[in-house]
């Protein structure tokens, strides 16, 4: 479950558009030899991406025999420099489970009380065209449950944020939470709360601003001081305004359009204020199979409230075997294996981020545009091939 790249995100940094038939052909994947027999499909499937389309694909597992990384395909299609594998990328919704972590956290504390209705919370903010905050928990916000409309929805939030023409004139531009919150509710709810599920980035929003509202503090000060300090994810930021990824990192690609033709643009730099807690966080494969396995291992919640974020809903059947629950997915792989994490699009990137039930074999993998799926195949190599 991914923010939707094509639909909006603001950014970019400078626009040189780059004819498709630029994309490089795989490069030799890069592996680390003593534990690449056992990671040979994942291999295969991120050498099949690349052929497909996609600039460069990094992914990194740790299991009981090892750690293993690997790369194919290029980080900068200008100057056919290959991808790192301790590159630093965005990972768009992968956000959106340490955003739950922490407000799981204060309901542990009892500060927040997940059934705890939006407008306790925020007064007035969930209003207008049918929305009513006082319909909507705070539970329905983390499983999307909610109803509320995803303002990456909006064809005018589209055009001027991940169409050419407004991602190059908007990419630096400032967005308050309260400012995509309003856009959101310029439409119709998706459904009565409760009664349905579809994927709102909205609802990150105003999971982000409670945790604001129940702290006192911007909540990436509360994800820093609760998981990724904790933790020591050295690697993994928050950052605001700044629109820069910080190296090592690679150059990020979109085709700013709803569809995979078209030219080929560099949006690595924007302001991702555009994301905000629904899909801000920059990290590496390495931070983030740290915080899976962390988070499923029972580290960073209570019993309790770990089982409340394993607690799933259907998604439908668009995708089969796959279940939600508080900011934490569930997917019931073709072999049966059974993972946890999250998915996360953002513009020029593809993310995902999986462990199996109590955290044993994680697995995190990072494709550098995104206009050419998801790359769940990635996952089915990973814990199904051979």
């Amino acid at each position: 479950m991914s923010a939707r790249t094509t639909t909006a995100l603001v950014g970019t940094t400078t626009a040189a558009a780059l004819a498709v038939g630029l994309l490089a052909a795989p490069a030799a994947a890069a592996e680390s030899p003593a534990t690449d027999h056992h990671h040979r499909a994942t291999r295969s499937a991120m050498d099949a991406t690349v052929r497909d389309g996609t600039p460069g694909v990094i992914g990194r597992a740790t299991d009981r025999h090892g750690t293993w990384s690997g790369t194919s395909g290029v980080g900068d299609l200008e100057t056919g420099d290959p991808r790192g594998t301790d590159e630093r990328y965005r990972t768009g919704s992968v956000t959106k489970t340490f955003v739950a972590t922490v407000l799981l956290q204060l309901e542990a504390e009892g500060s927040v009380d997940l059934d705890d209705t939006v407008e306790r919370r925020l007064p007035g903010l969930v209003r207008g065209h049918g929305h009513d905050g006082g319909r909507v928990t705070i539970r329905q916000l983390l499983n999307h449950t909610s109803g509320i409309y995803d303002y990456l929805a909006d064809d005018d939030f589209a055009r001027a944020t991940a169409r050419p023409d407004g991602f190059f004139k908007n990419r630096y531009v400032t967005w308050s939470p309260e400012q995509l919150v309003a856009i959101a509710m310029r439409h119709r709810p998706d459904f009565t709360p409760g009664t349905d599920w579809r994927y709102s980035n909205t609802n990150y929003l105003l999971a982000g601003l409670i945790i604001e509202r129940a702290t006192g503090r911007p909540y990436g000060d509360e994800v820093r001081r609760r998981i990724i300090e904790p933790l020591g994810l050295h690697a993994t930021t928050l950052p605001g305004t700044d629109p820069l990824v910080p190296r090592p990192s690679s150059r990020a690609y979109s085709k700013l359009a709803e569809d995979a033709t078209g030219p080929t643009y560099d949006v690595t730099e924007f302001n991702p204020s555009s994301a905000w807690a629904d899909g801000e966080l920059i990290s590496t494969a390495a931070d983030l199979n740290r915080f899976y396995s962390a988070l499923l291992r029972g580290r960073l919640l209570p019993e309790r409230q770990l089982a409340a974020m394993k607690t799933t809903v259907p998604v439908g059947e668009e995708r089969p075997g796959a279940s939600y629950g508080l900011g934490l997915s569930h997917r019931k792989l073709s072999c049966g294996r059974q993972v946890w994490g999250h998915s996360g699009g953002i513009l020029g990137s593809v993310s995902d981020a999986v462990t199996t039930e109590h955290g044993g074999h994680s697995f995190a993998f990072n494709l550098n545009g995104d206009w050419n799926g998801e790359g769940g195949e990635l996952i089915e190599a990973e814990y199904c091939g051979k």
